[in-house]
């Protein structure tokens, strides 16, 4: 049947990065013949993420709002009469968006289920991401009313959003996702169990320097493990940037720590390279609606070493399966778990092998199976 009989569907993100590109890609090659996938996105430059312009899409059909701004560059009317307005024209049924929380989104939000459109909101916030407040949640739970379901990064959001108020059976998981086979076309090398060498492999840090990251407690973890494996320890690669960089290389500079070593931002491929040569990624955030690098580590076939608080751990982290889940205080023992993969070269493969498990949960097909499931909630399957 053509496409031609079906309703498009849309998604909406503030900008296009590698990871939204990827899910529409993933989408529109599963359902070619059957719908339209139309991406729009608000602005080119981000705010948070240094992500290069995305360009078109090859699968799909992109659409950028405001070229060559910035979301602060754009006034709340225009957002929402632009963001509106391309809704309506592509004549989709179902529109799915993401920041519920800005004023310009929930009104297009709103009207769009007043006209009859199905409305879902894509996100990966927790409960625990932040210290809550009754009356600021009784408020936030109003913001939901438009949308006729959720599509969410892991059970804590889930559980977050039916304590707002979401019916369960609308609820759907598989929306924090990459693609594994572009990854490792990236690294352009095998996953860890088969590339780099053991004994030359690092430990490797991925974040935005910002206080939510808790980089400060994986220095002073490196510091430990490196008092705990004073031969020939490995190296620990930070690779990011944000206001925080000052005060983390001075810590370093303070405390004497060897090994550290600040690699800047890093672009998609050298992000991948860097992984597919580590022994372990380290994310020990404080605060972590999810944290798509973990996606990308097991992609590549690296153990993670993930702060409880991450959500990503719901889904994609088993203790000693494919790598070590850590308090967001616990640098010892943090530091542990950095000596026993660092001087274990049989425990850090077993981990390696095992990351191939959690692999279908980190990839876009669990997104398009989302959508898929989705679709049939809403009755949306066959139009």
């Amino acid at each position: 049947m053509s496409s031609a009989a079906f309703s498009p569907l849309v998604f909406a993100w503030s900008q296009f990065g590698p990871y939204h590109m990827d899910r529409c890609e993933a989408l529109a090659q599963a359902l070619a013949g059957r719908r339209e996938i139309i991406g729009l996105e608000l602005v080119t430059r981000g705010e948070i993420y240094d992500w290069a312009p995305s360009g078109a899409g090859h699968a799909f059909r992109k659409q950028t709002l405001f070229l060559g701004k910035r979301s602060s560059e754009v006034p709340a009317w225009r957002h929402f009469a632009a963001l509106l307005g391309a809704c309506l024209k592509s004549r989709a049924k179902y529109v799915f968006l993401c920041d519920f929380q800005l004023p310009p989104v929930f009104l297009a939000a709103l009207l769009l289920r007043l006209l009859g459109r199905r409305v879902v909101i894509m996100q990966d916030s927790k409960f625990d991401d932040k210290q809550r407040w009754l009356w600021r949640e009784l408020g936030k739970a109003v913001l939901y009313r438009p949308y006729s379901a959720a599509f969410v990064g892991g059970r804590r959001s889930r559980s977050y959003l039916e304590f707002l108020g979401m019916p369960a059976e609308r609820i759907v998981l598989g929306y924090d996702t990459v693609s594994a086979q572009r990854l490792v076309r990236l690294a352009d090398r095998d996953p860890a169990g088969d590339g780099e060498a053991y004994a030359a492999r690092h430990f490797t840090v991925i974040a935005r320097f910002v206080p939510q990251k808790n980089l400060e407690l994986a220095l002073d973890a490196y510091a430990a493990y490196r008092r705990l494996s004073p031969d020939r320890p490995r190296a620990l690669l930070l690779c990011g940037a944000g206001p925080l960089e000052s005060a983390l290389r001075s810590r370093v500079a303070d405390s004497g720590i060897e090994g550290v070593h600040f690699c800047g931002w890093l672009d998609e491929p050298a992000v991948a390279r860097m992984l597919a040569q580590s022994l372990a990624l380290i994310l020990p955030s404080k605060e972590e609606p999810f944290g798509l690098v973990v996606n990308e580590a097991i992609a590549l076939g690296v153990p993670v070493l993930v702060s409880e608080n991450s959500g990503a751990r719901d889904l994609l982290v088993r203790t000693g399966v494919n790598g070590y889940v850590i308090e967001p205080d616990n640098a010892e023992g943090l530091a542990r778990f950095m000596a026993r993969l660092a001087g274990d070269e049989a425990e850090w493969r077993r981990l390696s092998a095992n990351a191939q498990l959690f692999q279908p949960a980190a990839d876009t097909a669990a997104f398009v199976a989302g959508v898929e499931y989705l679709l049939l909630v809403l009755g949306g399957a066959g139009r």
